[in-house]
């Protein structure tokens, strides 16, 4: 299976957008590792800079190992909204 999974907020804490202070929300890293450990693609999707502009993706690929993230792929330019509302959508935390 492939998983599509944000970062802010699901993954770690992050406080008005300053992603250099976020921190891993390590029960999550794990449970999201455990399945790429099973063989499904994780793909990391995130709205980072969507508003600004800014370029986060170092930064997010420096976090994403720092907090010791199996991934597929990382994805930038995920649209910034309040509500996704999906088919498939489900929280799985």
């Amino acid at each position: 299976m492939r998983y599509i999974v944000d970062i802010d907020k699901t993954i770690c804490l992050t406080e008005n957008s300053n992603y250099h202070q976020s921190w891993a929300i390590r029960k999550h890293v794990e449970k999201i590792n455990a399945l790429y450990d099973e063989g499904h693609e994780i793909i990391y999707w995130t709205a980072r800079g969507a508003v600004s502009g800014k370029d986060w993706k170092e930064l997010t690929e420096k976090q994403l190992s720092d907090w010791g993230c199996r991934y597929t792929e990382l994805w930038m330019n995920k649209p910034h909204y309040d509500v996704w509302v999906d088919d498939k959508a489900n929280w799985i935390f």
